[in-house]
């Protein structure tokens, strides 16, 4: 992006600062995550650097850990619970998130600063203190320790960023096509899907990639509510580090940094898709 042309030295000077500060704090937070992938290529059971991977030495990277992780059945139980868990608690929350987006949307809605509070207080309130009740409310139903349980407990947790992506995405609605469509002879029902939903859905499908990415990497509500059976690739990767160090857990924490990353790409994707529906000229 170029500079404008009345800049001079010292708003150049200040440019060049801002650029140099916004690299130093994307390395701040970004070098802790990307040196757990060559680590996770380490053909010795240690959790650092060999005298043989930093010489690059072949026979001192290998993809043992790799191999381990998809021949061991407690990973392979795990990676299926995360991604089952995962979508039917994602399926859930963009239905309710969505319906509750709609609703409270509609200036109209009475008690709706109270009741949108209401619905995020899952983000605000102090994950433990959420599991712990969440564990204490679905014993009682006999839920703890089941499937229907974990997905409940985890779309509960991903329902706040659907209400929020939607919400933001209905700022700019416009409601006389809603109007119009009702003045033509289409019931609600109709209108919301051939009208409302069309327009909203890089919001609707943003919010799922939240509650996704919430319910995938979620671990505390998982401590309370899961049982051996319900283990989720977080559970698993928290007991491997009390039970067995080794690194077939970097090796799982390097696929879920692609899996995050492919998410993230697909979420910017959408936001500029969502731009230009709404007219909005994107930076080149």
């Amino acid at each position: 992006m170029k500079t404008p042309s009345y800049y001079g030295l010292w708003h150049h000077l200040g440019s060049w600062l801002l650029k140099i500060a916004s690299w130093l704090v994307l390395l701040f937070l970004i070098l802790p995550i990307l040196v757990i992938v060559p680590l996770s290529f380490n053909s010795e059971p240690f959790f650092s650097f060999t005298e043989g991977m930093l010489k690059l030495q072949p026979e001192a990277w290998s993809l043992r850990w790799y191999e381990q992780v998809f021949n061991d059945p407690r990973w392979l139980l795990a990676i299926k619970n995360s991604f089952i868990i995962g979508f039917f608690a994602t399926l859930l929350a963009t239905v309710l998130g969505t319906c509750a987006a709609v609703g409270l949307a509609r200036e109209e809605m009475p008690l709706r600063r109270f009741i949108t509070a209401l619905l995020l207080s899952p983000m605000i309130v102090p994950l433990i203190i959420t599991a712990a009740g969440m564990f204490f409310f679905y014993s009682t139903l006999n839920l703890a320790g089941s499937h229907l349980g974990v997905i409940i407990a985890h779309a509960a947790l991903g329902t706040p960023f659907v209400i929020i992506t939607v919400t933001a995405t209905l700022a700019g609605f416009d409601y006389s096509l809603v109007r119009a469509a009702l003045n033509l002879g289409a019931t609600p029902l109709r209108a919301f899907f051939d009208v409302i939903l069309p327009l909203i859905r890089p919001g609707v499908i943003s919010g799922a990639l939240f509650a996704f990415i919430t319910s995938f990497d979620e671990v505390v509500v998982v401590l309370f509510m899961a049982g051996p059976q319900q283990r989720t690739i977080p559970r698993q990767m928290f007991s491997g580090l009390r039970e067995q160090i080794n690194p077939s857990i970097l090796a799982v924490a390097t696929l879920l940094i692609l899996l995050s990353i492919a998410l993230l790409v697909t979420l910017e994707l959408l936001r500029r898709r969502s731009q230009r529906l709404r007219g909005v000229q994107l930076p080149d």
